[in-house]
């Protein structure tokens, strides 16, 4: 699994943060989850393989919003666990 945080300038509302979210799912419907923060101008995508970085970037574009930068980074999902705790 892959993490991509974009930070996303433009944003002002939780209906700002769907159009982002409508606009990444349109753009790859393979994604496992995204969520974005107004008030993080964030948003993170969870997907399987990497995605392109200039894909994403236009998607986001196209709805009126500023993408200032993009990272990925390897993600696990972590586990809950009763029986690892200290």
């Amino acid at each position: 699994m892959v993490k991509t945080v974009v930070n996303v300038e433009g944003m002002m509302c939780g209906m700002c943060e769907a159009h982002v979210n409508d606009a990444v799912r349109k753009e790859f419907p393979k994604v496992k989850k995204v969520t974005s923060s107004h008030s993080k101008g964030e948003t993170e995508i969870l997907s399987e393989d990497a995605l392109d970085e200039a894909a994403v970037r236009a998607a986001i574009e196209k709805t009126g919003y500023t993408v200032k930068g993009i990272r990925s980074e390897p993600y696990e999902k972590k586990g809950f666990s009763l029986f690892h705790r200290k």
